[in-house]
């Protein structure tokens, strides 16, 4: 019987994938980046290119935040010849003023906390920004399921380092036979918890044959978890 579970937010609970789209239409046309891209799909085609990969870097702790977020702002319209710093720092901070306003979750995800919060103390660990992370789960009303929320902004390392878990076991009182890491990420949250000796729950809609090992549970959607916690 596990004594706390630790959840993943973004992509896991929280559906950032449709956050972040909705979060930069609403940039595309505030900026009117029409007159740079083909269309809104092209922008953010470019966007999300570099995201992907600078989101891995970020975890394996090889480029800072501070890069992290100029490169990635700056790269879809350095790819189509726009050079202009007061455009990217100005779309940059109304898309962090935007994001976390909104509050699409992955389908199943209050139903999941119901069940889980009545027999688990639940924890957020995450590798999300701490200014924003608070305000994602306040403003979709679920962060009143948490007993505690592990940011690596505040621990200073990221997923799948195993001392941001050890902090986690510790903040939660619990050994690492006691917990389980629910989560979409294979190497932050899934190699991050096994290499740490917690069972994982790999939230996938597809079992890839290239992963080094069989996840503790595989769950296509976050309602299988109700199965585990039985």
């Amino acid at each position: 019987m596990y004594k706390a579970i630790f959840f993943d937010l973004d992509d896991t609970l929280w559906s950032f994938s449709k956050n972040a789209e909705e979060a930069f239409r609403e940039v595309y046309h505030q900026f009117s980046f029409g007159r740079y891209f083909i269309d809104f799909n092209h922008f953010y085609s470019l966007y999300q290119e570099k995201n992907k990969e600078l989101w891995y870097l970020y975890g394996q702790g090889k480029i800072d935040r501070n890069t992290l977020n100029s490169v990635r702002f700056h790269y879809p319209l350095e790819r189509v010849g726009v050079y202009d710093e007061a455009l990217v720092n100005n779309y940059s901070k109304y898309f962090f003023r935007l994001i976390p306003t909104k509050s699409n979750l992955i389908e199943g995800a209050i139903d999941v906390l119901e069940v889980s919060a009545s027999k688990y103390p639940l924890y957020i660990l995450s590798n999300g920004f701490k200014e924003l992370q608070y305000e994602k789960m306040r403003n979709s009303n679920i962060l009143q399921y948490f007993s505690g929320v592990i940011l690596s902004d505040e621990v200073g390392v990221n997923k799948p380092d195993a001392r941001i878990f050890n902090y986690a076991l510790q903040k939660a009182g619990v050994i690492n036979s006691e917990a389980l890491m629910v989560g979409d990420n294979w190497v932050a949250d899934i190699e991050g918890a096994k290499n740490a000796g917690i069972d994982q729950a790999f939230l996938s809609k597809k079992v890839s044959p290239n992963n080094s090992f069989i996840p503790t549970y595989q769950i296509t959607s976050l309602m299988d978890l109700i199965d585990v916690m039985r």
